[in-house]
């Protein structure tokens, strides 16, 4: 199987996680999928170029971290979305699916400061990670910003984080007067290599109008790349940016090609599922 073709967002290495999840939340969540057999995800992550001992191994890791149930069907090995994998990607959609997912009130900030052992790196990479989907930079070591007000227990929900609530502290917050807010914020974020991936997504998009074919991988990649543009930018204030800030434009160029992809994808992946029954 071919992997991505050039113009098809083809901008970086995407791991096999961030496309089965780009996959899983466009075409499989709240769909009337059934559970996929092993043949179903390797023919997708294949046509990504994904070679077939690392889709496999992506299928068990995820299953072990809870976010794939696995069951047997004879020889058939089949994978469904577990309940706090579909809770994952519902919060997720939320922000995708956002006609304005850049867009926060201006003057209104969240302020987190909270302190990790450094004997606990995994917990420490799992609440960066959370941070940065919420929109947080960090300012300094232990104080992160987001712009609008962040709803904290949502960002640290889920039993591998109780810890983490008793160590943090946050803060709704305002700038004083005399405080140089657009500084504060290139402290905290670097502007333009946010600006640099909008323009990347915007070019490699772009490119994409008038492609027919491989609805499945198109709408993944669409997926993966959204997905991390939504990880780089937290939505900072207009009043902040420059006038030519590129943010509306990939939200609206989003919405165009996911409108265009998804029908085709999902009347592709129906086909798949009866091709894959039929083997049996």
């Amino acid at each position: 199987m071919s992997g991505p073709r050039e113009g098809e967002g083809v901008r970086r290495n995407r791991r096999p996680q961030q496309l089965l999840l780009a996959f899983l939340g466009s075409l499989v969540l709240d769909s009337d999928c059934p559970p996929l057999s092993t043949r179903v995800f390797l023919h997708v992550l294949g046509d990504l170029g994904v070679a077939e001992a690392a889709a496999r191994a992506t299928l068990a890791r995820m299953t072990r971290k809870g976010m794939l149930e696995r069951t047997q069907e004879g020889r058939t090995a089949r994978y469904g979305l577990t309940p706090a994998a579909e809770k994952l990607l519902r919060q997720a959609k939320e922000r995708v699916n956002s006609p304005r997912p850049f867009t926060h009130a201006d003057g209104e900030w969240t302020l987190l400061s909270y302190s990790m052992p450094e004997s606990r790196r995994d917990l420490r990479h799992q609440i960066r990670a959370r941070l940065a989907w919420a929109g947080f930079g960090g300012l300094r070591d232990g104080l992160w910003i987001a712009p609008g007000r962040v709803d904290i227990a949502e960002v640290f929900a889920g039993e591998q984080f109780a810890e983490v609530t008793g160590v943090a502290d946050a803060f709704l917050a305002a700038p004083m007067s005399g405080t140089d807010v657009s500084a504060l914020l290139r402290k905290a974020w670097d502007i333009e290599a946010i600006r640099a991936e909008h323009e990347s997504f915007i070019a490699a998009w772009r490119s994409d109008r008038g492609r027919k074919g491989r609805w499945i991988p198109r709408l993944t990649l669409l997926g993966a790349d959204w997905l991390q543009l939504l990880r780089t930018d937290p939505g900072l204030p207009a009043s902040h940016l420059p006038g030519d800030w590129p943010a509306p434009d990939s939200a609206e160029l989003y919405r165009e090609r996911f409108d265009e992809l998804e029908p085709h994808a999902s009347a592709w992946l129906r086909e798949l599922l009866q091709s894959d029954a039929g083997r049996r």
